[in-house]
């Protein structure tokens, strides 16, 4: 019979994880070592149990982070099933992610920077899945305004939209007078502000 996972197998996992992350975003990936990771009451063998190598450790911080956030894309499913206009689900949009912004901070800068330092096989799973959540999203700028789709440019003004969203980590503060519920609308309200006030380009170089 083979043997199951002892009691907290997971638990311990996702410690080793957030270790992981946090060291890599605050003193780089490259600058970590696993003695390091080890040295939050593990043993290196108990490490090397987990995770063959910090290789493996990137590639589970960046996976898991984009699935969670695709998973998003499955709630607003639900959202667009009600009917809301596409203001409404917009905000709802911005507010979702943010609010998964706000428990993985570590893990999102690791995937914002570390992303290149994964094996070609992993690197790619990741960038199609990021891919998949910044298509969800160009739907919902699509909606907006329809016509940018048509010139492709839905998604050229969704990355401007997470040129805000993505760098929130740079600057905020976990205890500063703002939080990612505070932020959320105060995103939509700059992004749904200019949107209108965007003029496409006279040249139709951009279509095709």
């Amino acid at each position: 019979m083979a043997r199951g996972r002892a009691a907290g197998y997971d638990g311990q996992r996702e410690l080793i994880l957030a270790r992981a992350a946090e060291l890599f975003a605050c003193q780089g990936y490259h600058a970590t070592s696993m003695k390091q990771l080890a040295a939050a009451g593990l043993s290196k063998a108990t490490l090397y149990h987990y995770y063959r190598d910090k290789d493996a450790l990137l590639a589970h911080i960046a996976d898991g982070h984009v699935s969670r956030l695709l998973s998003l894309l499955s709630l607003l499913r639900e959202v667009r099933a009600l009917g809301l206009r596409p203001q409404p689900h917009f905000r709802e949009l911005v507010r979702r992610i943010l609010g998964e912004y706000a428990g993985a901070q570590h893990a999102h800068r690791v995937l914002t920077e570390d992303v290149k330092f994964l094996a070609p096989q992993d690197r790619q799973r990741i960038l199609d899945k990021e891919r998949e959540v910044v298509a969800g999203f160009a739907a919902a700028v699509s909606a907006l305004r329809p016509e940018l789709a048509e010139v492709l440019l839905a998604k050229p003004m969704t990355m401007l939209l997470f040129g805000m969203i993505n760098w929130l980590f740079t600057w905020m503060r976990c205890d500063g007078a703002l939080d990612h519920e505070q932020l959320a609308p105060m995103v939509a309200d700059l992004f749904l502000g200019g949107l209108p006030a965007l003029r496409l380009p006279r040249s139709q170089a951009l279509v095709g």
